[in-house]
Order: structure tokens, then sequence, then C-alpha cells
């Protein structure tokens, strides 16, 4: 997607991911995408992109649900602030504000057993996948 940027790299364990905070977040490229050889390079980076408004299922015109769900339904990561470099332009911090930054460094796109919780906020309706 143009505009994305890698961010941070998934940290942690199997069963605990967690993002490690990259110093200065870097432009995606086909090279730094080849960095991680045969491994998805979402289950390796945490990347950001400009919203893409009506094109994604989680905007429902006006605000990220996506962002939204995760602030009502996750508990806070840390009490303070991580060291961020993507804050000033980061659609969840205008939106959610600080909350939004607590639960940042547990939100990975690939997770191997999500929580409920974390399943039911990336699912646009809301329900955790493969629930009623």
């Amino acid at each position: 997607m143009a505009g994305s940027m890698a961010f941070g790299v998934v940290v942690g364990t199997r069963e605990n991911p967690r993002i490690g905070w990259i110093e200065k977040p870097v432009p995606v490229t086909e090279e730094l995408l080849a960095l991680t050889g045969p491994v998805p390079p979402t289950q390796v980076f945490r990347f950001s992109a400009p919203c893409q408004e009506n094109g994604c299922c989680h905007f429902d015109g006006k605000d990220c649900r996506l962002a939204t769900r995760l602030v009502q339904l996750l508990p806070a990561a840390g009490t303070s602030l991580p060291a961020c470099r993507v804050r000033p332009d980061c659609r969840w911090f205008r939106q959610e504000g600080s909350a939004a930054c607590h639960r940042c460094p547990e939100i990975v796109t690939y997770s191997v057993d999500p929580t409920e919780q974390l399943s039911r906020a990336a699912t646009p309706d809301g329900r955790a996948a493969g629930k009623p």
C-alpha cells in the first residue's frame, strides 16, 4: 500500500507476541519485505499505512471502528506511552488518544492463538471469528 511504513518488529513469544519499536520507521520496499525470507512480512513487522477510509471494512464513514473495538475490548498493555514515531500521523491516536497507544504494543497482524477479545476486535462485525 502506498505510504506504508514499518515501525515495529514482532518480538516476544509465539503465544504472547509484542511489538518492539524501530527507532525510525522505514518505508516499505520490496527489499524490506524480502528480508523476512519465507515468513510473511506481517509475521515479522508491524506496519502503518494511510487510512483507506471507505476502502476499509473497519471504517464507518467517520471513525476507525477497529481502533474503537481495540480500546473497548483489550486491556491496556502498560501505563506509559510507548516510544512511537508514527503517533503524529496515527489515526488511532487522533481518534482514541492515549488509550489506543496503551494497546498498540500487543497488536500484531498475525497471531497464532488470538484471545477472544483480540479476535472480536479484529472482526468487522465485532464477533469472535467462528462465533455466533
